[in-house]
């Protein structure tokens, strides 16, 4: 059947809707009535010629056999497909029986789909079939609708008919099925504006994914063949990726067995992937309804090939709960081991934030590749992205941690920046990533970027976003990059305008860098005063609240039981204030042990002010001491935090003050030599590491100033000291190297690596485009610039 035909039977379920359903369903919801009618009518002309012999075999092991119940293995036999229906009716029996009484009618179809086997009433649960036909019958539409689609005018069975004119109607293969069901679900949902082509990927991507599948190892597929989608939606890419390899007329023209598998979590689209399944010839069992990060349905599996335009920009917070038990990760799909800057093995957690969960579904994948040891060819993975999956995410982040995970072993193959527009749902920038665990010897630590954002058709007519298309010549362009793994230079066309594919290929560590702190020595100055210490008397992270309940109530705060009485005025002022408290701050707010502690550590440190007095210091190592002799000669009883909290009370940052003291270091000759053995330097370069020699040959370290600190991102293959030296020290004079901060991070930028500068035009020729305008605007560009108009204008030189 060709294409034309597709688009003349797809044109004539289009009006079954209009013609119909109009006036008892809204448009939006044409589609729940019509795609789950295609089903059953395609599942209904393929089981027609057989239905005596199933009826044959009920009746054979119903009264020959005295069988309670059937056995489904030889009714599967006698239908010659995994599905079947024991029933006496088809639908044109029910529409030939059809009567005005709607419940006659309305029974024998529900005795129609309970004849059905299991498989089959599942897909109808999911399309609450039984329901929407009940609907209709109420409505006095189901007979109409029956009648449409049993009509003589239309063939959605597998063999060629003629129409009561003598016109031939072609049959309906089961490739041209999965055409007609795309197409309807392409339709509707651009016909409803929600979200057109979530769940459809245009088939020229799957046709590019299929070929930078396929074509490299084409003399390699293995006898058995298994391809795995984790969100399969309606099908397309794994029956497209099964067309290829066995198609007649294909480049590849595979002998071997071909098996599909997917999941996916929207029930109708569910349904329609395994109907499609079924009607095709393929195991429906391998199709599996469910949220795919949740449960790992397939966990005993490794597939060769794995296909996906997974979900992106789409929470998964809902499932969190399935993942991760606070911060710890507890799906070993969502964990990798890597080794940290200082060489040591840990596993780390691999998930991304919870906003987008895309690149979970590539962790997916990668964790059903084949071991090479299985399989000499291994796995393939071709995944849909957007940008976000190339670089969001900062070193020692889920996303980093996956990207690194992916590049340190050797997985990353190539990733294509597609155009933009080329999808339903987006007009914004995608990207096919290309895994294997087998690369060829050629391609082995280098992955290879293409862009082909430039290379794409117009189309006439928009289509949801898609505003292009990929041509044949298009996709074969882009394969034949990939395969060369060669760089190519984009052409420049006469206007100076780039155009074509560009190429690059680059070392696994060119994505790799790392995330260093650039530290500065804090300096302070220190003076005790009552305004300073006054703030004591609150929580430093309820100091709000705290502030307001004292000024409210004053001592009262610390009377037993009182806070407890002021919940509700408590929580209504935080909303006021739009202050969001969890449990455990609601609980140190109407704790009175707490208020107690925070008021005796006021008093505290005014009496720490008496001794020590109230004059200001630029040296705050000096009074530090200070206060500590004099918390040692009152046998004052304080923790560390609480020392800390009356300190960072009465200091403040000041660029001209002393540096604060750290630690004072005696390294012996051995010590000294594991230091620098550790950071990597030579004695006299310890101070860009923070160590600081003194006279009497001991090293001090000093606190660091928060708000001075800074992050560098250091390429792997650079060194971070020479960096240090050359990028950092001369503009930050005191600033050292925190190497035990050091994280490795990955990400990847099409814009860096493709970027091409073009010139800004000067400013006369600007002037005369703009004036060029100017004879149709009657002169008032000229009024507004003070110029002569375009005519009078002399030649440029």
């Amino acid at each position: 059947m060709n294409q034309q035909s597709h688009n003349q039977l797809v044109s004539f379920i289009w009006r079954i809707a209009d013609d119909c359903i109009r006036d008892v369903y809204v448009r939006g919801k044409y589609r729940d009535v019509i795609l789950p009618m295609v089903v059953l009518r395609r599942l209904d002309t393929l089981l027609e010629p057989s239905k005596e012999a199933v009826l044959e075999e009920v009746r054979y092991q119903k009264e020959e056999m005295q069988a309670l119940d059937l056995d489904d293995e030889p009714l599967r036999e006698a239908s010659g497909y995994v599905f079947f229906n024991t029933s006496q009716w088809t639908l044109k029996k029910v529409h030939r029986a059809a009567t005005n009484n709607q419940q006659i009618l309305l029974a024998n179809i529900e005795d129609y789909l309970d004849g059905f086997s299991s498989n089959v009433k599942e897909i109808i649960a999911r399309f609450k079939l039984l329901d929407l036909m009940r609907h209709m019958a109420n409505k006095q539409i189901l007979l109409d609708v029956i009648e449409k689609f049993v009509s003589p005018y239309i063939n959605l069975t597998p063999y060629d008919i003629e129409d009561p004119e003598g016109n031939t109607l072609p049959g309906l293969s089961n490739l041209g099925m999965g055409y007609v069901f795309e197409e309807l679900i392409r339709k509707f949902n651009e016909d409803n504006n929600e979200e057109a082509g979530e769940h459809f990927t245009p088939r020229e991507v799957i046709h590019l994914m299929t070929h930078l599948m396929f074509d490299p190892i084409k003399d390699q597929l293995p006898p058995v063949m298994s391809i795995y989608d984790p969100a399969c939606g309606s099908g397309g890419m794994l029956t497209e990726a099964q067309n290829y390899i066995k198609h007649a007329d294909g480049p590849i023209q595979a002998h071997g067995d071909v098996y599909l598998y997917g999941k996916e979590i929207n029930d109708e689209t569910y349904a329609i992937c395994k109907s499609d399944m079924m009607i095709k010839g393929n195991n429906p069992e391998n199709i599996r309804v469910g949220s795919t990060l949740s449960t790992d349905e397939f966990s005993a599996d490794r597939f060769d090939f794995m296909l996906s335009n997974p979900p992106y920009g789409k929470s998964w917070s809902s499932e969190v709960k399935y993942i991760k038990d606070g911060k710890d990760v507890i799906d070993p799909r969502f964990q990798v081991e890597l080794t940290d800057y200082w060489g040591h093995k840990e596993t780390v957690d691999a998930t991304p934030r919870s906003s987008d969960g895309q690149l979970l579904f590539l962790m997916e994948m990668v964790s059903k590749m084949k071991p090479v040891g299985t399989s000499p060819i291994g796995s393939r993975i071709a995944s849909v992205h957007n940008g976000s999956s190339l670089f969001t995410g900062d070193a020692g982040s889920g996303e980093s941690n996956i990207r690194r995970f992916i590049i340190e072993n050797d997985m990353l193959d190539t990733i294509i920046q597609l155009p933009n527009n080329l999808f339903y749902n987006t007009g914004i920038t995608t990207y096919i990533w290309l895994l294997t665990n087998a690369k060829p010897e050629a391609r082995k630590g280098q992955v290879q970027l293409i862009d082909a954002n430039l290379l794409y058709t117009k189309r006439r007519s928009n289509l949801g976003a898609k505003n292009c298309d990929l041509s044949p010549k298009d996709i074969q362009q882009i394969t034949d990059a990939y395969l060369d793994f060669a760089p190519i230079e984009r052409e420049i066309d006469a206007a100076g305008d780039p155009v074509g594919i560009a190429v690059q290929v680059f070392d696994n560590a060119d994505f790799g860098y790392h995330k260093v702190t650039i530290e500065q020595p804090d300096r302070r100055r220190a003076a005790f005063s009552a305004e300073r210490i006054e703030p004591l008397r609150f929580d430093k992270s309820l100091h709000e609240p705290m502030q307001w309940l004292w000024a409210e109530h004053g001592e009262k705060v610390y009377e037993p039981g009182f806070l407890k009485s002021e919940v509700k005025a408590i929580t209504a002022w935080c909303e006021e204030q739009g202050i969001a408290l969890n449990a455990k701050q609601r609980g140190k707010l109407i704790d009175t042990q707490r208020w107690i502690r925070q008021r005796d550590l006021l008093a505290t440190a005014t009496v720490l002010m008496g001794d020590i007095g109230s004059e200001e210091t630029a040296d705050f190592n000096a009074f530090r001491k200070a206060v500590t002799r004099a918390i040692k000669a009152r046998k004052i009883k304080l923790s560390a935090p609480e020392m800390s909290a009356i300190l960072n009370a009465v200091s403040w940052y000041d660029q001209i003050a002393e540096k604060v003291i750290a630690k004072r270091h005696k390294f012996s000759s051995g010590d000294l030599a594991e230091l620098t053995d550790h950071l990597g330097c030579a004695i006299d370069a310890l101070a860009d590491f923070g160590w600081y020699r003194q006279p009497d040959g001991s090293y001090l370290t000093y606190e660091t100033a928060t708000d001075l600190r800074d992050t560098e991102s250091v390429p792997l293959k650079d060194s971070i000291h020479r960096y240090f030296l050359t990028e950092v020290k001369p503009h930050v004079q005191e600033a050292w190297i925190n190497l035990d901060s050091v994280k490795i991070g990955y990400e990847i930028s099409f814009n860096k690596h493709f970027y091409r500068h073009k010139p800004l035009r000067n400013l006369e020729e600007v002037t005369r485009d703009i004036l060029a305008l100017e004879e149709k605007a009657d002169g008032l560009i000229a009024d507004i610039l003070g110029v002569e108009a375009v005519s009078e204008l002399e030649p440029a030189e």
